[in-house]
């Protein structure tokens, strides 16, 4: 087995952190996101340590759904439980490299555009696959995609 990966120690240093000072949020939260990296960890055709950038995707689409849950949570009035979903994802935003800001995304996906040649929304596969790797975790899919199209279409 190779050595574990640091961040999912740092997770699980943390984890044993709060069940001590008996922080219920960050404990839950943090049993939550060790699940689902375990999960992610025996998904395929055999288990395996996930690399730090692994667990990385595996916490942003966690930070996604508590974000997405929120939405829905305050769109049918139970602010309660918006609130609860807003302050896990806070706490799994602690893990997340720093999120670019729209005017940083949109300098990052022009460079890796440009750098890579791509022109045109027939590219936009590919051109997904060099920004995606460029923007290395700091903003979500969906922002990406969405500025990749824009500037691809403007050319």
């Amino acid at each position: 087995m190779p050595a574990m990966s640091t961040l999912k120690e740092r997770l699980e240093s943390d984890l044993r952190d709060a069940m001590k000072a008996r922080d219920e949020l960050v404990t839950s939260t943090l049993r939550m996101v060790l699940a689902a990296v375990r999960n992610a960890e025996v998904a395929g055709k055999q288990a395996r340590e996930l690399s730090d950038d692994e667990v990385l995707s595996v916490l942003t689409k966690e930070a996604k759904k508590r974000r997405e849950a929120a939405t829905a949570f305050a769109d049918a009035g139970r602010a309660e439980s918006a609130d609860k979903e807003r302050a896990e994802e806070e706490v799994i935003a602690r893990y997340l490299p720093k999120q670019l800001s729209d005017e940083e995304l949109a300098a990052v996906v022009a460079e890796a555009l440009a750098q890579g040649g791509f022109t045109g929304m027939g590219q936009m596969g590919p051109a997904m696959k060099a920004v995606q790797a460029a923007v290395a975790g700091r903003a979500e899919g969906g922002r990406v995609a969405a500025e990749v199209r824009r500037q691809l279409s403007n050319q």
